[in-house]
């Protein structure tokens, strides 16, 4: 996994940004039939493999370990009409550990991984068993790794990106400027936002990074009121999150003349995580994206009337991948698992919304649109409950 930015200006507690599921079935799903990922036998059970951090050095990853098991559990228990045999493979959060987990699992039986975690280490899992006709749901949202017989989870910076540009175009915004940390997570950002951009018929009205610093930060704001200025932008889609330089931005760009009143604030990370967020003046009446409420909400509810505590938040991408391993096992195909079956067109349906794997390994997500006013999160546009339909 990667996070946009890290802090730089006030302890604000990280939080991974993806969402949970409470259950999932198969929607209308095409023909099964393709010779990718390991054949199953109609009927009996089907061997799963969960690759999770446990043995990490930090009690913080120790702790995402214990959600993401417990999440997969839940799921398992859940299933209807499908047995799943779930075992369960601890990595360390060490690609040459996650590895060996891997051979394990699959010399033990395993017809398909779920997981790891860290974009390395899956990386690692998915070439150790490319050989051996496995599929690998990884629980990473960094799409540069997918492919091939790696498929990611986690909600991509593309289906945000792609989300709040439609709803941007469809509001009147036509110059959409970027604005994105000279960091990894930032080049990605800006590459997801300008894509989206370019794809939704609006025009890019320049793109400015900044060195991941406060100075970096203060230094690129006159670049970013020069640039908006002369290319007429009418938004400014960030990268920045509120561990990073959202907070800082927030202030300084309304004091630079580039007040919210003027331009569209349109924010590639979550605005209303942590709490704290919500106070920020210069963040009131920006768009950002997130899970359906209502079903992200039952989800953590269920997961906490279980294990007597609330889930990580990305503790449900082991949730969708098992439930979405047991609807398709229900087709009874003997190529249940393979990669036509896993990149069925009409995806599959969470409680949390509609997602669907892509056959390039990445995914797509449905997600609402929210704004924040008078402190408060405000639904804009609902998640769309199937591909096709108003969101996608």
């Amino acid at each position: 996994m990667f996070a946009v930015l890290t802090v730089i200006r006030k302890p604000f507690t990280r939080l991974f940004v993806v969402f949970a599921a409470l259950w999932l079935a198969a929607c209308q799903p095409v023909s099964l039939s393709d010779t990718g990922g390991a054949p199953t036998k109609p009927g009996a059970p089907i061997t799963v493999a969960l690759l999770v951090p446990h043995g990490a050095a930090s009690p913080q990853e120790q702790q995402l370990a214990r959600d993401l098991e417990s999440a997969a559990r839940l799921a398992v228990s859940d299933l209807a009409g499908v047995k799943i045999d779930l075992r369960v493979y601890g990595t360390a959060g060490q690609p040459a550990q996650a590895q060996t987990a891997a051979l394990n699992a699959v010399a033990d039986g395993a017809r398909i991984i779920v997981g790891p975690l860290h974009a390395e280490s899956a990386n690692a899992v998915a070439v150790a068993v490319a050989n051996k006709n496995v599929n690998v749901l990884a629980f990473s949202n960094n799409p540069t790794i997918a492919g091939g017989n790696l498929f990611i989870l986690g909600q991509t910076f593309q289906t945000t990106a792609n989300r709040l540009a439609s709803f941007a175009t469809r509001q009147g915004k036509s110059r959409i400027m970027a604005v994105h940390s000279n960091n990894l997570a930032g080049q990605l950002g800006r590459a997801a936002i300008e894509q989206a951009v370019r794809d939704n018929g609006a025009t890019l009205a320049g793109s400015i990074g900044y060195e991941f610093s406060q100075q970096g930060v203060v230094s690129a704001v006159p670049a970013i009121r020069t640039a908006a200025e002369t290319n007429a932008a009418d938004a400014i889609f960030m990268t920045a999150n509120t561990a990073g330089a959202l907070p800082l931005f927030s202030q300084m760009l309304p004091e630079s003349g580039l007040g919210p009143d003027r331009l569209q604030y349109i924010g590639l990370a979550r605005w209303d995580t942590p709490r704290q967020t919500l106070d920020l003046p210069g963040v009131q009446g920006g768009w950002f994206a997130l899970p359906d409420p209502q079903r992200t909400a039952q989800f953590n509810n269920r997961f906490q009337a279980a294990n007597g505590t609330a889930p990580h938040p990305i503790a449900g991408l082991a949730y969708d991948g098992i439930a979405a391993i047991g609807a398709l096992a229900k087709s009874n195909q003997r190529e249940a698992l393979g990669r036509n079956a896993l990149t069925q067109p009409a995806g599959f349906q969470g409680v949390n919304g509609v997602f669907r794997l892509r056959a390039d390994g990445s995914n797509e997500r449905g997600l609402a649109v929210a704004t924040i006013r008078n402190k408060q999160v405000v639904i804009l546009s609902p998640a769309p409950q199937s591909f096709g339909g108003a969101g996608f």
